[in-house]
């Protein structure tokens, strides 16, 4: 049987019939080419309680229903019944219900498909069923492919930088183009924004849009592919071998809350000292900020020097490896290469640096409150580690020999004493004023 990427409905209702013959998980998965684990899951994400007893007799589930003698409970005197537990109201009015629980629905296989006492079972009851199955997951596919991905300050940034320019009757492909640093989605992601009615601007201030109908085009990308033609990860190790000994710095993207300000991280491999610069939004325009400051801060020659390389992955806010790699005035300063698609460990010493990061600021965190400031405090404490790599020095120590002291002190680091190291979550205060 052909191995599907999801279930399909005659995937679940060949579970429904072996469920009902008392089949095994192991059984269903090796019949579907499935792991076991996913017919578990699927089974107990989806069965549902049925509210119906056995024929004939009232649902009752109390765990003395078979020897209770009260009568009377009701107190209606109309009322037939020897005893209470023939009535359906008694589990509700009885002060000594004690439920009964089954415990198949507890362990494997969580349903009472294949149960031989099910007919006869007063007892609440979980069934799977193919077809209620096969309509919840197509509604919940459905609902998670519509809606908005973006948070509230993400559309409050993009309207901010584009109705303005709308207004000026500038077309969305001219935004994109002329603002394609700062804008963080594509110009199809713009029209459908405009179109929903997210923006202050509407369909009506898009002067072609009202006079063209919409023409089938391939869905353009953020990101230019050629940007990356001679910056692949196998050009990087080729020009390795080509330059030995090149020290490279690698560079990375720490998130906070969704929206807000946006850490980026540099790490020097053959020092382990870690840069930590605050953005405001993760934008191509605030990474090239960052590499001018730097290159302010050193001046080309010293730049050029501590920045030769720059390994990066495949990020927006690095799509513009040029601006990156030359000055304004087109002098070149440094080589951008890009790691592979979902190949974090290519990068690895930074990756160890973010777990340090993670340590002050658990991942979900906000990065709002805090200021340039904390993130040199917080990339102080994490180079004042001392590291078994670097033969029992710290990172501090270790960059200040290859590049002098002088140049440590232009990050706008300080040396902290190794007993007064903190990594915990008091390192930097959780709001502005703590």
């Amino acid at each position: 049987m052909p191995k599907h990427q999801h279930l399909t409905l005659d995937d679940r209702s060949h579970i429904q019939a072996s469920l009902n013959a008392g089949q095994s998980f192991r059984q269903i998965a090796h019949d579907l080419s499935k792991d076991p684990s996913t017919i578990a899951r699927e089974v107990r994400k989806h069965r549902r309680m049925a509210c119906s007893s056995a024929y004939g007799r009232i649902k009752n589930a109390c765990l003395h229903r078979k020897t209770c003698t009260l009568s009377g409970l009701c107190e209606q005197s109309k009322c037939r019944r020897t005893y209470c537990r023939y009535c359906s109201k008694c589990n509700r009015v009885c002060p000594s219900f004690v439920q009964e629980q089954c415990p198949l629905p507890q362990n494997p296989p969580y349903v009472c498909n294949g149960c031989a006492q099910r007919m006869a079972c007063v007892l609440d009851k979980y069934l799977y069923n193919a077809q209620s199955a096969f309509k919840c997951y197509t509604e919940t596919l459905s609902s998670s492919r519509s809606g908005c991905s973006f948070s509230d300050d993400e559309l409050k940034w993009i309207n901010d930088l584009v109705t303005p320019a709308v207004k000026k009757q500038q077309s969305l492909h001219h935004i994109c183009v002329s603002s394609a640093n700062q804008l963080t989605c594509s110009e199809r992601t713009l029209y459908r924004l405009i179109d929903q009615g997210v923006f202050d601007c509407r369909n009506m201030d898009l002067v072609r849009k009202v006079r063209y109908r919409p023409r089938r085009s391939k869905k353009p990308h953020k990101v230019d592919k050629k940007c990356r033609i001679g910056r692949t990860f196998q050009d990087f190790e080729q020009y390795l071998r080509d330059n030995p000994d090149t020290p490279v710095v690698q560079i990375d993207s720490v998130e906070g809350r969704k929206g807000g300000k946006v850490m980026l991280t540099m790490i020097f491999t053959v020092s382990d000292l870690m840069l930590i610069y605050l953005r405001d939004q993760n934008t191509a325009q605030s990474v090239i900020d960052v590499v001018n400051e730097l290159d302010r801060v050193f001046g080309r020659d010293q730049f050029k020097r501590l920045f030769p390389v720059l390994l990066a992955d495949n990020g927006s806010e690095f799509s513009n490896p040029h601006a990156i790699e030359y000055d304004a005035e087109g002098q070149f300063r440094t080589r951008l290469f890009y790691c592979d698609a979902s190949s974090p460990y290519q990068k690895g010493a930074l990756e160890r640096g973010h777990e340090y990061i993670r340590m002050v600021l658990p991942k979900g965190s906000s990065f709002d409150h805090l200021v340039q400031q904390d993130m040199l405090f917080l990339a102080s404490n994490i180079n004042g580690l001392i590291r078994k790599k670097l033969n029992d020095q710290s990172p501090t120590t270790a960059f200040s020999f290859f590049h002098g002291t002088d140049s440590f002190l232009r990050l706008g680091l300080e040396v902290i004493p190794p007993d007064q190291i903190n990594l915990s979550p008091s390192c930097i205060p959780r709001k502005r004023g703590d």
